[in-house]
């Protein structure tokens, strides 16, 4: 059974637009960090999932949803 992300999504549009961040982009990238902290998670240690999006956040600093999706990326080889 699919998860109900509704108020996942209500939240990273309440918090982007605190930001001052493309909500739209915040948005489109949710899954991508979700499978990531996951993955992360379950493969190097539960305190690293978040530290990691964190980390990925830092790094995607006003880039576009590629930009990101390939920082991501990057991060999941490293698993």
């Amino acid at each position: 059974m699919a998860q109900d992300l509704s108020s996942t999504y209500e939240w990273v549009t309440r918090l982007a637009q605190a930001f001052d961040i493309d909500v739209e982009a915040a948005r489109a990238v949710v899954p991508a960090l979700l499978d990531l902290t996951r993955d992360i998670a379950h493969q190097q240690a539960r305190p690293a999932a978040p530290l990691s999006a964190f980390l990925v956040g830092l790094a995607a600093k006003d880039a576009s949803v590629e930009e990101i999706e390939a920082l991501i990326e990057k991060a999941r080889e490293l698993l």
